[in-house]
């Protein structure tokens, strides 16, 4: 096991993959993976610089004999260069990841996700196909984004572990691009702002919702995410504002707004409030340009005209209601029947639908193989999820390969799981 979620789920997982017959090694980079293991054993800490990670990687996956390599998520660099070398010796890589349907649902997938995911080369055809056989009940998609403060917390304690007590690692560098005393104020300053942050955004929604105007929808990411920095075309999020607000002024009708909305943990390190206000000013449009800092996104789609995103996961919520999408980056639901190809500009002003039949085979594709109840961040969310994720990880078939030979794990309703 390399780095997971922050939080305690990677230890949880551990014990349960134990008590399966299996042999467990964690590789910790720093305190804050060593604190959330809680003296487990097993526990191997790389106390080497960034560029000796791959030789002990080698090293390490030759002299153990490991079978598998577990992660949560495949792009930051020490990830990327472990899933290099599990392939090129036949080991066997999961990869966990935030649900692609959220907020009730983890993503569990061999190999990669997100733009690595074997969903990137299936077509909605052999879908169909594999679904010929199953169609099992599955939970309605719910209204609110998830375990939010507790993802916070763990955010908080994780980089408190990091900043105060990490002599030992003294060569670790974090892969967000600011120092770890940096991202541990954010997190705190997060934490301290919330009450203030929900009496803003509840004021800028109202304005949106009850402002009598037509709107489009702009879905922002964390601009240090890696999904965004791995599978988008942009280099920051400045240049994708600007596209869109340019498509705005350039297609939207004049009684037309666009709202931006910030990602549920964006934590003020990009100025994106700025950007948004100063280019709609440059363009002639601040007044129908609207920011609201998170929140509830079903609040906002339900009158929304279009939704434009880079990859974000939260686009497969408007998929579900039947608006329309633009998506720039790479991302597992950009398939032709679902996403506009239409020029921004031309997009504003001549929204097409997605295909509905094909998306809703496509989310119960999802439902019935990757996306696993439960969440990473909560005690009832971890307890959901494991009854079901250990499974799938001892089994001999990734969650895709299981469904089209009948095999598949069994999906229960999250109202009947405590």
């Amino acid at each position: 096991m390399l780095q997971g979620p922050h939080g305690p789920f990677f230890g949880l997982l551990a014990d349960a993959l134990r008590s399966a017959g299996a042999t467990v090694w964690r590789v910790g980079f720093n305190r804050g993976d060593e604190v959330f293991w809680r003296g487990r054993k097993g526990y191997v800490p790389f106390l080497g610089r960034v560029e000796d990670w791959p030789a002990v990687c080698a090293d390490m996956l030759a002299t153990m004999r490991i079978s598998d390599i577990i992660l949560y998520g495949d792009t930051r660099p020490i990830h990327a260069q472990a899933v290099r070398l599990a392939r090129d010796r036949g080991i066997r890589v999961h990869v966990f990841e935030e649900g692609y349907l959220r907020p009730y649902w983890a993503t569990y997938e061999r190999g990669g996700s997100n733009g690595h995911s074997r969903l990137m080369d299936m077509d909605v055809a052999p879908m169909r196909a594999a679904l010929a056989r199953s169609r099992v009940e599955t939970p309605e998609a719910p209204a609110h984004w998830g375990d939010l403060r507790q993802h916070v917390f763990y955010g908080a304690a994780y980089h408190f572990f990091v900043m105060a007590m990490n002599r030992r690692y003294q060569n670790f560098v974090s892969h967000r691009g600011i120092t770890v005393r940096q991202e541990f104020r954010l997190h705190l300053r997060r934490l301290l702002m919330m009450p203030l942050h929900r009496l803003e955004r509840w004021i800028s929604t109202r304005r949106v919702r009850y402002g009598g105007f037509p709107y489009h929808l702009v879905l922002l990411q964390l601009e240090h995410d890696a999904s965004f920095r791995a599978h988008s075309p942009f280099a920051s999020q400045t240049e994708f504002i600007e596209l869109c607000l340019e498509g705005f002024a350039a297609g939207a009708p004049r009684h037309h707004h666009l709202v931006f909305k910030a990602h549920p943990l964006e934590d003020g390190r990009a100025p994106v409030r700025t950007k948004i206000r100063d280019a709609a000013r440059r363009l002639g449009v601040a007044d129908r340009v609207h920011f609201l800092r998170g929140g509830k996104l079903a609040n906002l789609l339900g009158a929304a005209r279009t939704v434009v995103t880079v990859n974000s996961t939260a686009a497969q919520q408007a998929l579900w209601r039947g608006l329309p999408l633009k998506a720039f980056g790479r991302a597992v639901y950009s398939k032709p029947e679902f996403v506009s190809h239409l020029p921004i500009e031309a997009f504003f002003a001549t929204c097409d639908r997605p295909d509905m039949a094909a998306y809703a085979d496509y989310r119960q594709y999802l439902l019935e193989t990757s996306q696993v109840p439960g969440g990473f961040y909560s005690a009832r969310g971890r307890r959901i999820l494991l009854r079901q994720v250990v499974d799938m990880v001892l089994s001999d078939l990734d969650p895709y390969d299981a469904l089209a030979a009948g095999m598949a794990a069994p999906r229960q309703p999250l109202r009947s799981t405590a």
